[in-house]
Formats: structure tokens, C-alpha cells, sequence
């Protein structure tokens, strides 16, 4: 894409209408002519915004891979009882017995 070029020579990056259509189609999105214009005024700024932070001085700064320390995110575990079956399966498009029933993918 044009804009990935851009980005990478450390250009001014915008994203263009049908760069906003195709990820739209690649998502699955049904998106109106209003809505793309919109979704691209918005993703515009969105990108502008990335670049206002990229030109921070962060050379000082260490990586971190949360903006607020945490410890001890886990919970213990520990053996309770479990949904029962039939609940879990009360919204499986099918089932077979305790079974999900999916289609297959790798072929018959």
C-alpha cells in the first residue's frame, strides 16, 4: 500500500478512500458512501495523531509493555464446579449429544 511506503520514508502518512474501502471489504464491513468518507476523515486523524506522538523524544524512556505496572495478575487456581453441559451447549448452532458440531475444514 502507498501509505506503508510513506510511513517508512518518514513522510506525512494519510490513508486514501479505497485504502478505507478495501480494509472495510477485507473485514467484512458493509459500509455505506457516507461512512467511508467518514471512517476516512476519522482514520486521517487517528494517523495524525500517531505522528504527533512519534515526534516525542523518547530516548530516554524504556520499553514497557503496560502503561501501569501490574503484579500478581493471575488468580490462583482453583477447582470449582463447571458449567453443566447442556448449559454450555444451549447455544451451539449444532450439537451431537455434548458435542459441538462444526464444519470441516481440512476436507471429508
Amino acid at each position: 500500500m502507498k501509505s506503508q511506503q510513506a510511513w517508512r520514508r518518514g513522510k506525512k502518512m494519510s490513508l486514501t478512500r479505497n485504502e478505507v474501502e478495501r480494509v472495510s471489504l477485507l473485514a467484512r464491513l458493509q459500509l455505506t458512501e457516507d461512512d467511508l468518507e467518514t471512517m476516512t476523515t476519522q482514520l486521517n486523524q487517528i494517523v495524525g495523531y500517531v505522528e504527533q506522538l512519534a515526534q516525542l523524544p523518547t530516548d530516554n524512556i524504556q520499553p514497557m509493555a503496560h502503561g501501569v505496572e501490574r503484579f500478581n495478575v493471575f488468580a490462583n487456581d482453583e477447582r470449582r464446579p463447571s458449567l453443566p453441559c447442556d448449559e454450555a451447549l444451549t447455544n451451539a448452532p449444532r450439537r451431537d449429544d455434548d458435542c459441538y458440531l462444526v464444519p470441516a475444514v481440512l476436507g471429508d
